[in-house]
């Protein structure tokens, strides 16, 4: 059914000759399809279309209806790449009404994040968690296997619904208290509202500080050391198997892998994760053995300091101003630290841990059709649709031509642009709290400049430098760059803010 609540005018997307997209239900051209460049590196395949993608769209429309908003969105896998659509549900004249109360429940969240974090939302984790790590996955038979695939993507579904129930206040806290910083105080010191949110210790933090001091224990000793440093990572295990004290060493990263290592180094379930390929952190080991040894301790200490005095200061400013205004400041300031930490945390917990245990029953299932002769390697499984999975004879079904078609697809478009956006374009959508959030998080249109000589956008750090500027067109080009260079852009697609669709003619 075409959106009957689409904005009045309307303007067709001109496809892309590169990217002809065969639209199964033709509605689906009206609707304001994006490309999300933060969340999709590449092409995807069919099975994680199907078995994660499709369902954290499903948890965040739970999500979204439970908690009152007026849009929906639904994702689409358009040659190999994954789109999604947000679109208005009620007639515009009630989103302003409906998204004043949206705003006033948000804000109720926002006062009860750290007790619904530790109450509520890491023990619902926690026990979805439990359940992955109690089943007997390689002992199971095929046909529990299936029952078991069913109930981890019901889990999954579910675990997205409650992704958004906490990354939603989180962010809304952080950009309420930006604003609420730079109408108090000016916007003159862009990322002076920061140091009121720094040194707060989170789970990605604390993994970087586990690393740290493994690196300092191979400093000790210069066998390890070596062994370190004249090795890949994928022979450093080796080397360290020649001797005790290596042995030994490699039973601690081992152990810092089993507690740690369930990070992934993209969001997907055909990333590898650290226990599978420590790769990853064994490159940050081998650079870290090369910088000169730190009090990471003291150095926190000292950012813990320096934010106790920037809030120290802004209270001392306050002090003229009314009641009310110190009240809110007070109430924001703890709600962005909470909203700080958990946007790290909830990734730690939800987006790498609960998405690497699918990733586990996704590869069992690719090991036994592997095994049986139905695909070539056990990674061919993601090129299947779940449909497929569930009704296959392992007996007699052979579906390397179905797995062969699929990756040929990929190989296909993966060396093509996905265009920014597809179907209809909706325009910019009005503001309000949530938008001016997710415009902070994903970027929003720089400001356009009247000089051509001079390419403007936002700022990611403090400081001047004076260097050669690129503009990489993907990330592909990066071996352009050169040391020294600067990259002021990157332009696989549009600045997004939180809309439904971004002009044409501004992406």
């Amino acid at each position: 059914m075409p959106n009957e609540h689409a904005p009045p005018e309307l303007r067709p997307i001109p496809d892309s000759p590169d990217f002809p997209v065969t639209w199964e239900n033709p509605d689906d051209a009206r609707l304001p399809w994006e490309y999300d460049a933060t969340h999709f590196t590449g092409p995807v395949p069919y099975l994680e279309s199907q078995a994660f993608w499709a369902e954290v769209f499903v948890g965040f429309n739970a999500y979204l209806e439970s908690a009152g908003y007026p849009i929906r969105i639904r994702a689409a896998r358009f040659n190999t790449y994954i789109y999604q659509a947000m679109f208005p549900v009620v007639p515009p004249e009630e989103i302003p009404e409906m998204m004043g109360k949206v705003e006033a429940a948000t804000n109720l969240e926002i006062d009860r994040m750290g007790s619904l974090w530790k109450e509520e939302w890491l023990p619902e984790i926690k026990q979805h968690l439990a359940f992955w790590d109690a089943f007997d996955l390689a002992g199971c038979s095929l046909d529990e296997l299936m029952v078991y695939v069913d109930e981890t993507v019901a889990r999954i579904r579910e675990l997205f619904t409650l992704h958004f129930a906490i990354v939603s206040p989180a962010y809304v806290a952080m950009s309420q208290f930006d604003d609420l910083y730079r109408d108090l105080f000016g916007s003159e010191g862009a990322f002076d509202v920061y140091r009121l949110l720094q040194g707060l210790d989170n789970e990605t933090v604390i993994t970087d500080q586990a690393l740290w001091a493994l690196s300092r224990k191979v400093l000790q000793s210069s066998e390890i050391r070596q062994a370190i440093k004249a090795n890949g990572p994928a022979d450093i295990p080796t080397a360290l198997g020649n001797f005790p004290e290596g042995k030994a060493f490699w039973a601690e990263f081992e152990a810092f892998l089993e507690e740690r290592g369930q990070r992934i180094t993209i969001w997907s379930v055909t990333g590898e994760t650290w226990i599978e390929n420590p790769g990853p952190p064994l490159l940050n080991l081998q650079d870290y053995l090369d910088q000169p040894d730190r009090d990471m301790a003291a150095e926190r200490q000292a950012l813990v300091a320096d934010r106790e005095k920037a809030i120290s200061e802004a209270r001392e400013r306050l002090q003229g101003y009314p009641k009310q205004a110190q009240t809110e400041f007070e109430r924001l300031l703890v709600g962005a630290q909470v909203g700080t930490v958990l946007t790290e945390d909830h990734g730690c917990w939800i987006d790498f841990a609960c998405t690497s245990r699918l990733r586990k029953v996704l590869l069992e299932v690719g090991r036994r059709f592997a095994d049986a002769g139905a695909i070539q390697e056990v990674d061919d499984i993601f090129h299947l649709s779940v449909e497929e999975i569930k009704q296959t004879d392992l007996g007699s079904s052979d579906l390397l031509g179905t797995v062969a078609e699929r990756k040929d697809e990929i190989r296909k478009f993966e060396t093509v642009q996905p265009p920014p956006t597809l179907g209809t374009d909706y325009g910019m959508p009005p503001e309000n709290f949530m938008s001016r959030a997710m415009g902070k998080f994903f970027g929003t249109p720089p400001e356009e400049s009247e000089d051509p000589s001079v390419l403007k956008g936002h700022p990611g750090s403090r400081g001047k430098v004076t260097a050669t500027a690129r503009v990489l067109g993907s990330f592909g080009d990066s071996e352009k760059l050169n040391p020294g260079d600067v990259l002021v852009a990157q332009t696989t697609a549009p600045p997004r803010g939180h809309r439904c669709l971004q002009s044409p003619e501004r992406s």
